[in-house]
């Protein structure tokens, strides 16, 4: 910073594309800070430092910020200031505020830029100041591409590509820069193993009107892959080159970019003279509405997962206190239940496995030295998710280990209720998320409690875990692209939870995707259906605090469990999952 003059640098969490989930070479905001967390923002400054993080990430990045000299500063709560207002007050008049421009958004670069102006402050995003202390930096990955088949995507390439240019054709565009991995992933129908969980492939694309342009490493190639992208007009270039092939963008040409999505150095280097038309990637949406084939598989990869997940339920319920079991070797355990399912490729996100007051963290993740071992009287919290051809599953139970105390029952009731009230709403078309959102929140917020993240998120189809634009939340959180209306055939989790700390965490979470009901001259009424399939442990629910709807629901869900799953598992675990699937 001091040969560089800069008198405050940012390092956030992101990859060249705005990543959520980022490769080994790009975490360098953990790499500083030692928070390990998917989200946050570090700020460094000449006598400070501080990392601004999220509240699924508070009790975490706590424990791991501890003796750092780092602060923590808890987004969203009374008092704490955003890292923009930090700037606005540590940044001296005159002063210089760098960045890596690969990895800041457009739109965020230029909300710096115009925030400090009154300070006369200069930004400076040529450099990757990281980079020269991280001495054992990982390399770029480059594992191969690989085609995702018409029969697991349901749509071809030529047919996404017309869409997109239609979409161009009627902004006035003539090109497409496109830069959010797993938008070009779905485009070309392509997958890759780039990015820890996420099947993607790092890479850029320039869309025109008779090519594509594909930025990507030669060596990630092979033949059949490149003669099935060139015969759609696919045309390749080695990943770094798009800096230099967008500035020979032309006066006349008229080109479109996400600013939310595209990243501000790709952007300073289109010339001044090139149109430019900045609108949200047309391939969100595209991508969120998932088509019926899509549909048709993603309900396939549920029932393996459903079955790989019942397995592991009975293996601990029935092997508990016979042998030492801990979160590391459930995990495990589940990992193979699942390798053992047809088409699976690996997992969607860093599982969770959390005992008792582990689970009050949201996303904990255990390590040799933290790993508990399972033991009766309390829940053990499992949030997991695979990765198959068939689609990406995410789905969460929270399991009772023995008899568990009539407090941990009426919370756990309370978010099956809640999990339970969303799930069978009926809306009319036109709802987003946060008008639904209370159906889930209203069990924990009748108790005087709440949980500090949204209700649930978009499911990519062998994409991302997390995808735009369609989410739950109770209100509009700035800078999360989760408020579009719920449109048919969206796959949307259902995820309410308890968090007490030092205690113990419950999360209930099903896969829902939007359907479409009757219409008549009130409108379109909409439904959710639920894609997951996996016991909700009876073990945990108060009966006598669930009322007559909810009861029916639990019973007709439990009886799909059985009916789904039992043909996929031997005669021992049928009469298991009979007694677990019960009505109650």
């Amino acid at each position: 910073m001091d040969e560089k003059g800069m008198d405050a640098y940012i390092i956030p969490s992101a990859d060249n594309h705005q990543s959520e989930y980022v490769g080994e070479y790009f975490k360098a905001r953990a790499f500083m800070t030692g928070f390990t967390g998917s989200a946050g923002t570090a700020v460094i400054t000449k006598e400070k430092a501080g990392l601004w993080t999220d509240g699924r990430y508070f009790i975490q990045a706590e424990l791991q910020l501890e003796g750092t000299g780092i602060e923590l500063f808890r987004m969203g709560n009374p008092g704490v200031p955003t890292v923009m207002e930090y700037l606005e007050a540590e940044m001296p008049k005159d002063g210089k505020l760098g960045f890596d421009g690969r990895l800041i958004a457009l739109q965020d670069g230029e909300s710096y830029v115009k925030q400090l102006a009154h300070k006369n402050a200069a930004v400076e995003y040529a450099y990757d100041l990281v980079d020269k202390v991280w001495e054992d930096r990982p390399k770029l990955a480059a594992e191969p591409v690989f085609l995702l088949e018409e029969r697991y995507a349901g749509e071809s390439r030529a047919s996404k590509l017309g869409r997109v240019r239609g979409a161009m054709k009627e902004a006035g565009a003539s090109r497409h820069v496109l830069t959010t991995l797993d938008d070009t992933a779905w485009l070309l129908n392509i997958r890759g193993n780039d990015v820890m969980y996420s099947p993607l492939v790092l890479c850029y694309a320039v869309v025109e009107m008779e090519k594509v342009i594909l930025f990507v490493e030669d060596s990630k190639l092979d033949a059949g892959v490149k003669e099935a992208l060139t015969r759609d007009g696919v045309e390749f270039l080695p990943y770094n080159d798009i800096y230099e092939y967008v500035k020979g963008f032309r006066s006349d040409d008229a080109v479109m970019i996400d600013p939310v999505r595209i990243n501000y150095a790709l952007y300073k280097n289109i010339p001044a003279h090139t149109k430019k038309i900045e609108k949200e990637n047309p391939a969100i949406l595209f991508k969120a509405v998932k088509n019926p084939v899509e549909l048709a598989n993603i309900g396939q990869a549920h029932i393996k997962d459903g079955v790989a997940f019942t397995k592991l339920m009975y293996w601990l319920k029935t092997n508990l206190g016979k042998a030492k079991i801990t979160e590391i070797s459930a995990s495990d355990k589940l990992e193979e239940f699942r390798k053992q399912q047809e088409g699976y490729l690996w997992q969607s996100f860093s599982p969770i496995c959390a005992f008792r007051e582990h689970a009050a963290m949201m996303h904990y993740s255990a390590t040799p030295e933290s790993d508990a071992e399972l033991k009766e009287g309390h829940f053990v919290l499992m949030d997991t998710g695979g990765n198959y051809f068939e689609g990406t599953t995410d789905i969460t139970r929270t399991i009772a280990l023995g008899e568990v105390s009539q407090e941990l029952k009426r919370h756990f009731t309370a978010v099956a209720r809640g999990m339970m009230n969303l799930a069978r709403a009926k809306f009319l078309y036109g709802c987003k998320g946060y008008n639904l959102d209370i159906l889930a929140r209203e069990p924990m917020w009748s108790l005087d409690l709440d949980y500090k993240c949204g209700t649930g998120h978009g499911v990519g189809y062998l994409l991302n875990i997390h995808e735009g634009p369609a989410g739950f939340r109770w209100y509009i959180m700035p800078g999360r692209n989760e408020t579009h209306n719920l449109e048919e055939g969206m796959v949307i989790t259902d995820e309410p939870g308890i968090y007490i700390a030092g205690s113990h965490g419950i999360r209930l979470e099903n896969e829902l995707i939007v359907r479409k009901g009757i219409e008549n001259e009130n409108g379109q009424f909409m439904h959710f259906d639920a894609v997951t399939f996996a016991p909700i442990d009876l073990d945990g629910i108060a009966a006598e605090d669930l009322n007559r709807d909810e009861k029916l629901y639990l019973n007709s869900y439990h009886k799909l469990v059985y009916e789904k799953l039992a043909p996929h598992l031997t005669e021992e675990e049928r009469e298991w999952l009979k007694n677990y699937t019960r009505e109650i």
